[in-house]
């Protein structure tokens, strides 16, 4: 089991700072300080150390995600912690590892589609209702509508075109959508509180 573990981190790492098909087994086998015999005794193939790596950075963000909106009344903290949490997730995961998965391993990708539609779609309905009632964000907007429209942005930013521009930077780009989701649903007492919330953050 250790090894296993410790293969899939290893691959897990490599696959998001080079790219997929970049990484062969030969080199995780080296950096694993194992032989290339040993990872097919653990996986099938390349395919399926794929999808278990991609599940595991799936996995891992739910349960952070999970894990915030249980703090106090969750909703500012959420907001500032999950966009941190995103940033650093784009920030340290090569665009060309998400192109690549999208059109050589559609498993592994569409694991992140059904995550976008059960995980991302139901937190943001939560978050957004729970903050209505608390006053943060305006009591008229449509909490089914909104989910829907930021998970469409945050989709968007995948689009395999814009991995061809040398100046897109997919970190800033989501962070900017994400501010400008947010201001456009705040009531003061929601700017006001997540403007501190970021203070005590940064």
């Amino acid at each position: 089991m250790e090894t296993r573990k410790r293969i899939l981190e290893i691959a897990t790492e490599q696959f998001s700072r080079y790219g997929v098909r970049t990484v062969t087994m030969e080199d995780l086998a080296r950096l694993a300080g194992v032989s290339k015999k040993t990872i097919y005794q653990e996986f099938a193939d390349k395919k399926d150390l794929v999808r278990e790596a991609f599940e595991n950075i799936l996995e891992e963000d739910r349960c952070k995600m999970a894990f915030i909106l249980e703090s106090e009344d969750g909703v500012i903290e959420h907001l500032v912690k999950t966009s941190k949490m995103m940033r650093d997730r784009l920030q340290n995961m090569n665009p060309i590892a998400i192109m690549e998965i999208q059109k050589y391993f559609p498993e592994s990708w569409k694991m992140f589609e059904d995550f976008k539609a059960r995980v991302i779609m139901d937190d943001l309905k939560n978050v957004l209702e729970r903050g209505k009632k608390l006053g943060y964000f305006r009591e008229e907007i449509d909490s089914e509508i909104l989910a829907k429209t930021r998970v469409n942005q945050i989709t968007s930013a995948f689009d395999p075109v814009n991995f061809t521009n040398p100046n897109f930077n997919l970190a800033e780009e989501q962070m900017v959508l994400l501010d400008h989701f947010l201001h456009g649903i705040f009531t003061e007492k929601g700017r006001l509180a997540y403007t501190s919330q970021q203070a005590i953050e940064d």
